[in-house]
């Protein structure tokens, strides 16, 4: 689609660059080009615990073992981002429209105050947006989010171990179904499958309690966007409406909301409807 902004795909925790693959699909189909990358201590840059291969799992082990991941800071993410939406700016029209997913929220704010004038969009999807100076721990903490179900996955303390872990590979029948209620609960058990197969275990902690810069010199004037997700039990529907009234106080202007009534991963149950929004904010 000549003179349209190129997408650059952040996904969110525990996640890998596949998390985007029917997405970029689509929109391909259309002519817009997108690109998805593994954030450090993600996907190929993922290290996992001993305890994590060893089955049937010794749990003690694993929920005392410290992480491998735990190194993995906020400004590697950042970084990683940045020069990708730099290289999608190059070959584009000069901008790009940035996307994140859940925790990739937190990045996307991160690139967008550092480099605004390269970026068309920021989209948040159903994502951490936040503004300045609070950080994701403190809104994953917050009563509107006490019905998100994800802490009560975690095998181990994240202080601890340094990560917040999830064992994606367990077999326990009931466990499996909680992920999925958190996560995927309106796709099908085989899409379920092979988006599990895709989730490392181990998120570094440590950037969860970084605070947003975003300032409204710079961030405040990159057009947000923000695709609310009604069924969403990983982060609340509540917690959304929060982060979005927020940012708008701090920033100044108006989120433009889209709502799509979907689970946490919309780019599973419904691509093609998320890809109809971007696509509309690609020109």
């Amino acid at each position: 689609m000549a003179g349209a902004s190129g997408f650059v795909f952040v996904h969110g925790a525990w996640h890998d660059h596949h998390t985007w693959d029917h997405v970029i699909r689509d929109l391909e189909a259309r002519g817009l080009r997108g690109e998805a990358l593994d954030l450090p201590g993600a996907g190929i840059h993922a290290k996992m615990p001993r305890s994590y291969f060893k089955r049937p799992i010794d749990r003690e082990a694993f929920a005392s073992e410290p992480s491998p991941n735990a190194g993995v800071t906020q400004a590697e993410r950042t970084k990683a981002v940045a020069e990708a939406v730099r290289a999608m700016a190059e070959r584009g029209n000069g901008k790009a429209v940035l996307v994140g997913h859940s925790l990739g929220g937190a990045t996307v704010s991160h690139v967008a105050e550092e480099i605004p004038d390269l970026i068309a969009a920021a989209v948040y999807v159903s994502a951490f947006m936040l503004p300045t100076g609070v950080a994701p721990v403190a809104m994953i903490q917050d009563p509107v989010m006490a019905d998100a179900l994800v802490p009560s996955l975690f095998a181990a303390p994240p202080p601890e171990i340094g990560a917040m872990r999830i064992d994606f590979t367990s077999d326990d029948p009931a466990f499996r179904e909680r992920i999925r209620q958190a996560y995927c609960a309106d796709i099908g058990q085989a899409e379920f499958e092979a988006a599990l197969a895709h989730l490392h275990c181990d998120e570094p902690a440590q950037v969860v309690a970084v605070p947003s810069p975003v300032t409204r010199e710079r961030f405040g004037r990159v057009p947000r966007h923000y695709v609310h997700c009604t069924m969403d039990r990983a982060v609340t529907p509540a917690g959304q409406k929060k982060m979005i009234a927020m940012t708008d106080e701090a920033m100044g202007g108006t989120t433009a909301v889209h709502t799509l009534e979907a689970s946490h991963s919309p780019f599973d149950s419904q691509p093609g409807a998320l890809a109809d929004i971007l696509a509309a904010l690609a020109q």
